[in-house]
């Protein structure tokens, strides 16, 4: 019995200090968010997601600050978007993309959302922030 206890326990650590290491999400503030219409190449035939509805198609820019000291990768971008009305102008949505790399620093960012036609204009962005990963996640092309 006692055998057994001592092959079980081995095995614990051997798989234990074999796994993966837990890759921790590493958040990147963003700052100077604001939009512009897609170039026409981009919004012509723009649907909203999942239906055949026509939507207004928008670039949201700003600038990451990743003070890390290390590129930062596949961050998906968080925020709010209200229309003109104050109300939500994607419902129950507040992951609006993906930056692939964020290089160590402040650096330049674009992410295309599209927004239902219906959505009474300006949009107005608030709470924006990215999050991502400190290396590459195995199996997944960049």
């Amino acid at each position: 019995m006692r055998f057994l206890l001592t092959l079980t326990l081995f095995f614990l650590l051997l798989v234990t200090a074999m796994a993966p290491p837990a890759w921790a999400m590493t958040e990147i503030p963003l700052s100077n968010v604001d939009y512009k219409n897609c170039p026409p190449e981009l919004a012509e035939g723009n649907v909203t997601s999942g239906s055949s509805d026509p939507a207004n198609c928008f670039i949201v820019t700003g600038t990451a600050n990743n003070k890390t000291g290390k590129t930062v990768y596949d961050a998906d971008v968080f925020g709010r978007i209200y229309d003109a009305n104050g109300e939500p102008a994607m419902q129950n949505r507040t992951r609006i993309g993906n930056i692939a790399e964020i290089p160590p620093g402040k650096s330049e960012f674009e992410v295309r959302i599209s927004v239902p036609a219906e959505q009474p204009l300006p949009i107005r962005l608030e709470q924006f922030k990215a999050a991502g990963f400190s290396a590459k996640i195995r199996g997944q092309s960049l």
